[in-house]
């Protein structure tokens, strides 16, 4: 399995947007210098996250991005839906039941092995997203930052955070 960059910039700009605080947001030009990635795709991550409910946005010069709830309430699993839809991974297609040895589909009324592995793990890797937080990640952040980068962070932050208009 291979996730897109799409979930990694869309993690990260939740996590910033996190350290915005309520009522606060960032332009998506600030979002996409911040992480050194193109506005355009930037701006198709930002999109999802939108459609999904994870961040809301508002238009106009003082315009830009906020999370739509507090960050302890979104997971890792809502920024990967929102990205990646919720459609199983892996997708069985009754490979057992071809070929000349195929067994035969009265024999088959229990998903076959493979597939049940499969649901099962991805089953775990989901429930293990759904433990993680924006709120987790942003203080993890802050833990494995120095001083000297948190600082950094905090006065980029500072200079571009935009006073949202209440919804």
């Amino acid at each position: 399995m291979r996730l897109g960059q799409g979930v990694e910039w869309a993690a990260h700009a939740c996590a910033l947007l996190a350290a915005a605080g309520e009522g606060r947001g960032l332009s998506l030009a600030a979002l996409a210098e911040y992480h050194g990635v193109p506005a355009p795709y930037m701006a198709k991550q930002m999109q999802a996250l939108s459609k999904a409910g994870l961040v809301r946005t508002s238009r106009g010069k003082t315009g830009g991005y906020a999370l739509a709830r507090p960050a302890d309430q979104i997971t890792l699993w809502d920024v990967t839906r929102a990205l990646n839809g919720s459609a199983p991974l892996f997708q069985c297609t009754e490979i057992r039941q071809q070929g000349p040895c195929g067994a035969p589909r009265a024999e088959c009324k229990r998903p076959c092995h493979i597939a049940a592995a499969f649901a099962q793990a991805e089953t775990a890797w989901r429930e293990a997203l759904q433990g993680v937080t924006i709120a987790d990640i942003a203080a993890g952040v802050g833990r494995d930052s120095s001083p000297q980068h948190i600082t950094e962070a905090m006065h980029w932050l500072g200079s571009n955070l935009t006073d949202l208009p209440n919804r």
